[in-house]
C-alpha cells in the first residue's frame, strides 16, 4: 500500500512539474497576426484615398485607373503569400504541440523508468533510531561511535563501554573525548596501563604532539602498573628528545629495542625514533647554540643602534623558532626572555614567558624557575 501511494505521489508530483515547463512553450501567436494582413489593410486604405483624390479631381482618370490596378495587384499578391504562410503557421503549430505533447509523456515515463532501474523505491526510510539498532557489522564507524554514545548517555557508569570509545576517539582526531572517555574508564574500573597510557597518548596529541607534564606523568603511571610498556616508554623517551636531551633519549629508545619482542609493532617506531636521534645530534654538533647569549649583546656594543639591533633581532628571531621546534629547553626559555626584556619587547617577553610555563606545565619546577627569572626581571608571569 505504502510503495502503490508513493508511485502516485510521484507521477502527479512529475506530471505536473513537466506541465508547469512544458505549457508555457506551447502558447503560439494566432495566424493572423504573423501574415500579410497588414499589408492588405494598407493597401485598401490606399485604395479609398485614391476614390477621394479621384473625386476631387486631384488625380486624372487614366492615372487613377492604372493606380488601381497597380494596387490591386498587390493586394492578390500578399494575399496569396497569407494563404501560404497561414498553412505552413498551421502545420508547423500541428508538428509542435504533437512534439510537446510527446515530451509531457515521455519525461516523466522516462525518469520512473531510470528510478526504477537503479533507485530503490520499495526501501523504506530508515531513521536513526532503526540505524543504530542493526547488525554493528553492517554499520558505518560513525553510526557504531553514535550507537556507543546513545548506550553510554543512558548507562554512563559502564566502564567497558568508555573503554572501548576511547581509542576510538583518539583515532577519529576526538583527543579531547578521548581523554574524557579514558579518565572515565579509570575512575569506574580502576587504572591500567594500557589506559593511562592512552590517557598520555591523548593529551600529547591534543598538545599538537608535545608530550605535556600532565602526559608524563600518566605515562610514569603506565609504567609503574606495567614494567616495560612499550607506549609509554616510547613517549617518555621522545619527551626526553623534546628537552633537548637527545643523548639520554637515544639511550632509552636502545635499551626498549633490547627488551622489544622481534615481531613487537614498536619496533619500526623506535628504530625510526633512533635515527632520527642522531641526526638531530649530528646537526646540534654542526652548528653554533642559537639565540643571543649575554656575552653576545655586549659584544655588539661598539655597533651602531642600528646595526646593533637588527644582529639582536635576528638572533633572538632565530632562538624564538628553535623553541617552537623543540620546546622542552629550560635554558632556551630562559635567554629568550632575557633577551625580549633587554631588547624593551616586554610584551614578547611576556608572550614567551606564558609559552614556556604552559609547555611545562604550571606546576611544575621548571615553570617555577621562569616564573622566579621575571620576577627578577619585572615581568608579572600572571599578566
Amino acid at each position: 500500500m505504502d510503495a502503490m501511494l508513493f508511485w502516485v505521489i510521484a507521477a502527479f508530483l512529475t506530471l505536473g512539474a513537466s506541465l508547469a515547463v512544458l505549457l508555457p512553450l506551447s502558447g503560439r501567436k494566432p495566424v493572423g497576426e504573423a501574415d500579410g494582413s497588414h499589408e492588405i489593410e494598407v493597401y485598401r486604405d490606399q485604395l479609398s484615398e485614391l476614390e477621394r483624390d479621384t473625386e476631387r479631381g486631384l488625380i486624372k482618370p487614366a492615372e487613377a485607373e492604372q493606380a488601381r490596378a497597380e494596387i490591386a495587384r498587390r493586394i492578390l499578391k500578399a494575399d496569396k503569400a497569407d494563404s501560404r504562410s497561414g498553412s505552413n503557421a498551421l502545420s508547423d503549430s500541428k508538428a509542435m504541440g504533437v512534439f510537446r505533447m510527446a515530451a509531457v509523456l515521455v519525461v516523466p515515463l522516462l525518469s520512473w523508468g531510470i528510478y526504477a532501474f537503479v533507485g530503490s523505491p520499495a526501501l523504506p526510510s530508515q531513521p536513526l533510531s532503526a540505524r543504530l539498532e542493526k547488525n554493528p557489522a553492517d554499520s558505518t564507524v560513525d553510526e557504531l561511535v553514535a550507537r556507543a554514545e546513545a548506550h553510554l548517555a543512558a548507562n554512563p557508569d559502564d566502564a567497558r563501554g568508555w573503554d572501548v570509545l576511547a581509542p576510538i576517539y583518539s583515532r577519529m582526531g576526538r583527543y579531547q573525548e578521548a581523554v574524557t572517555a579514558y579518565r572515565n574508564a579509570i575512575r569506574l574500573d580502576g587504572a591500567s596501563a594500557a589506559r593511562e597510557s592512552g590517557v598520555g597518548e591523548a593529551i600529547a596529541a591534543a598538545a599538537g604532539g608535545m608530550i605535556t607534564a600532565d602526559a608524563q606523568a600518566a605515562f610514569a603511571r603506565a609504567l609503574e602498573l606495567e614494567p616495560g610498556q612499550p607506549k609509554a616508554g616510547f613517549f617518555l623517551a621522545s619527551a626526553l628528545a623534546q628537552e633537548g636531551k637527545i643523548e639520554e633519549a637515544i639511550a632509552a629508545w636502545q635499551a626498549m629495542m633490547m627488551t622489544l619482542p622481534p615481531d613487537s609493532a614498536w619496533r619500526n617506531a623506535v628504530a625510526d625514533a633512533i635515527t632520527e636521534g642522531r641526526t638531530r645530534l649530528a646537526d646540534v654538533a654542526k652548528e653554533p647554540a642559537p639565540g643571543p647569549t649575554q656575552q653576545d649583546i655586549d659584544a655588539a656594543s661598539a655597533m651602531s643602534p642600528e646595526d646593533r639591533a637588527a644582529m639582536i633581532e635576528t638572533m633572538v628571531a632565530s632562538l624564538d623558532d628553535k623553541l617552537r621546534q623543540n620546546p622542552r629547553d629550560l635554558e632556551g626559555w630562559t635567554r629568550l626572555v632575557k633577551s625580549y626584556q633587554i631588547l624593551g619587547r616586554t610584551d614578547a617577553a611576556r608572550d614567551a614567558l606564558k609559552r614556556g610555563i604552559d609547555v611545562f606545565g604550571k606546576d611544575s619546577a621548571e615553570a617555577r624557575q621562569l616564573a622566579q627569572l621575571s620576577n627578577a626581571l619585572g615581568v608579572k608571569a600572571t599578566e
